[in-house]
Order: C-alpha cells, then structure tokens, then sequence
C-alpha cells in the first residue's frame, strides 16, 4: 500500500472550461476547498474568464481581473470592456494563435498565466510558497484536431514558477480518487466526468474499504464533446436563424450562401468575443451592405459589438439547467435590440444533441477497451460535472449499468478534492497523466 505524506505545501487545481475550483488538504488529513476572495465575498467555484479594459492608472493602460471580479466588472462596464470565457477549449488548438483584446494580442499561456495571477492574490495565501501544484487535465482535449503536445507545451508555459514541482492528472481519475474512500468495499469504478469543453473517462479498480490509495487505473477515454458543444445547439437552433443563418447574399450577379464560419464562431463561447475585433466587424458590415436581409447581419453585429456573450452564455445555460428539471421551458434573450423568446421541449433538445450524446456514449465504450473490461463488470458508476445533470446523458448509464449503480455528488468540486488528496501522494508520478 502507497503511504501518504504531506510533501511541504501543495494544491490542487481543477482549471476547467467554464470553472475553476482549488483545495488542499488540512493538519486532519481532510480536503477542503479554497474560497478566492470576489466582490460578493469567498467563492469556492470561479468563473474561468477573464475582463479586460482601459484604464490610464494602470501600467501599459490595460487592467484585467478573473473570476467573479472579472464577472463583476463585465457586468458594470459591458460596452467597455473584453470578456473571454472558455479559454481551455482552444489549449490544444493548433489554429488558435493568439486573442485580439483590444489593440494587444495575448497567447493562450499569457491569458492563462494572467488568470491565475489575478486568482492567487485573493486566495487567502494558497498559491505561496508552493512545493506541488498537481492539475486536472482531460483525457482528450476540445477541438475537432486536438494536439495533446502543444497543450502541454502551453500548460507548462501558463503553470510555471507556481510550484516546485507541476503535475497533471487526468480530470475523472482525480474524481475517482476521491470517491473511492466512500466505498464500502473493493469495487470496478468507471468515472465519468462532463465539463465544459470535454467529457472524460476512467476505469479504476478500488482493492481496499477506505485507502483510496489503493486505487489502480486500468483505461481511460475521452472527447471534445460537453456542455459547450451542447450549447451550440441551443444557439444553432434558437439564436443564429435571427442573425443570418440559413440566407445569402449578392456577389455580383449572383446570389451566394452567407458563410458558415461566422455563424461557428458565434456559437463556441471561446471564439465568440474574438469576434470583436476590426477586421471581423469590417467583414461582416461588408456583407451586411451585400446581404438579402441586412437587418439579420446587423444584428449579429451589434450583439459582438455589444459584447453580450455573458448575457447570452446565461440564458444558454438556464434554458440547459430548465431542461433538466421539466419536460418543457422557455428560452429568453435580450440585447442590442434582439429580443428572442421561444418555448423548448426537452423532447427537442435531446433531439438537437442526440448525435453528441451517441459519441459520448461510443466514447464509454472506448475507455471499458481500454481498460479491457466488459460493462457487466462495472460495479459502480460516478457522475460528476455540470453536464452530467441533462437528463439524455444520465441516461446513457443508467440503461447499461442500471440505476442502483449509478451515484453522483460535488458536480463541480469532485475533481479538485481528488487532485488535492493526490498532491499528498508519496509517488505522485503513479497518477500523473
């Protein structure tokens, strides 16, 4: 059995697509999650974004907060500012170079590392003086051609000098290690963990009642395929027909197709506020001028020039939380003088995500090859992340494991408790990804 030690000071951090949540673990042996000081008070959960603006007392004229800050200073000063949210789905992106934010130009690493440099100050001295930072990475990362070496190239850049030493664990087998000491004998595990960007896999075998440390990975699989991805749909279905989608424009003496592109970026939260930027906004008031309905164009226009991605991930993600609870909702938006109101059966959407759903479910069946086990010999099955709430992917589980397998519990905390527990590991490698 692997002994646990505390290695000097250590933490662990789950930076997630569209959260972020840290812990360590205390004299008693006991995880606990670090509350990061924001204008509402302690915040055990933070908000994976970052605000930009102008202000001339800062040095270079450009301040920036993260979190529930960054939140709050969007929200005071929309017009005014650059909000960026889901940065981690472009990590591993080839085709993402940098991110205009006003006249400056950031790459993933310096928008990552300013993200944390923001955070650290505010929590409660949790970042000084670190011996080991162990982080969660997915299994696979977003994006249609991932490229794992340049994410790691990239985390690297982003997580250096916090720590003596930097480790990575994928995101499900942190979750893993910390359920299995609530199990109540040896048992096969399958995690599965739904985030923001990606939803990942592991098969773990527990030997022993209470030592999760006697924990040991057998597979894993992952996909860039989340509630990100699930909110595109909604998008796709409720907002994009109002701003252009589906007409044409005149070229000459012809009548072409609006392109899709425009229409992609809009939709993914990562790439929406990359939209506002001059040579994007000259494009599209170019095709507006040349568009069948210009009005459409313009007003996808003013809502990147508005910058109301916020307003809109929110009324995304309640539309997304309503249908989880109820058999129908109703989506509402307004801003920029788009107003859009539209009843949804959950029928519909699980009609709109149904091919997502089926790769996630193909994806399942890769990480049990994986592990070279059949699903009759999953004796427990955890659920964690925000995604695993929608109903249609519960289901999935549920119908080949069966309901009494299936637990879930600390949606968006699971993950960093398990990554705090194994920063005390004494052989952490034996967990590194």
């Amino acid at each position: 059995m692997r002994g646990t030690v505390t290695r000097g000071r250590s933490l662990g951090l789950d930076f997630g697509t569209t959260n972020t949540v840290a812990a360590t673990v205390d004299a008693a042996g006991r995880s606990r999650l670090i509350a990061i000081e924001g204008p509402g008070g302690g915040d055990e959960v933070s908000r994976s974004a970052l605000c930009f603006w102008h202000d001339e007392d800062v040095r270079g004229g450009l301040a920036v907060e993260a979190g529930s800050a960054a939140v709050a200073e969007y929200l005071e000063y929309p017009s005014d500012s650059r909000f960026l949210q889901s940065l981690k789905s472009v990590a591993a992106s080839a085709s993402f170079d940098t991110a205009p934010v006003f006249d400056r130009r950031y790459r993933f690493e310096e928008l990552g590392r300013l993200f944390l440099e923001r955070l650290a100050p505010r929590a409660n001295g949790a970042f000084d003086g670190l011996d080991r930072l162990v982080v969660g990475r997915p299994v696979e990362y977003a994006g249609a051609r991932p490229d794992r070496a340049l994410a790691r190239r990239r985390y690297d850049a982003m997580f250096a000098g916090f720590a003596r030493e930097i480790h990575y664990v994928y995101e499900p087998l942190a979750a893993a290690f910390g359920h299995a000491a609530l199990l109540g004998e040896p048992a096969t595990l399958l995690v599965a963990d739904f985030g923001g960007g990606t939803s990942d896999f592991s098969v773990v075998r527990v030997e022993e009642r209470g030592a999760p440390r006697r924990c040991t990975p057998l597979g894993h699989a992952g996909i860039g395929i989340a509630g990100d991805r699930f909110d595109q749909r909604i998008v796709d279905r409720l907002v994009l027909p109002f701003l252009g989608k589906g007409g044409t424009y005149r070229s000459f003496d012809k009548v072409l197709d609006i392109p899709g592109g425009y229409f992609a970026d809009f939709s993914d939260w990562s790439r929406l506020a990359l939209m506002r930027n001059r040579r994007t906004l000259g494009e599209l008031d170019r095709l507006r001028r040349a568009a069948i309905d210009p009005e459409a164009i313009a007003r996808m226009i003013a809502l990147i020039d508005g910058e109301l991605g916020y307003p809109l991930h929110a009324a995304v993600g309640q539309l997304k939380r309503a249908l989880s609870r109820a058999d129908s909702a109703t989506f509402s938006f307004s801003g920029a003088d788009v107003a859009i109101e539209a009843a949804v059966e959950r029928a519909e959407f699980e009609d709109w995500i149904g091919d997502d759903v089926a790769r996630i479910a193909a994806t399942v069946d890769g990480a049990l090859a994986d592990a070279g086990v059949g699903q009759e010999a999953i004796d427990r099955v955890f659920l964690t992340g925000g995604t695993s709430l929608v109903p249609a992917v519960r289901s999935v589980f549920t119908q080949r494991f069966g309901a009494d397998a299936i637990v879930s519990g600390g949606e968006l905390t699971s993950i960093a408790h398990g990554l705090a527990m194994i920063a005390q590991e004494e052989d952490v490698t034996a967990w590194t990804a």
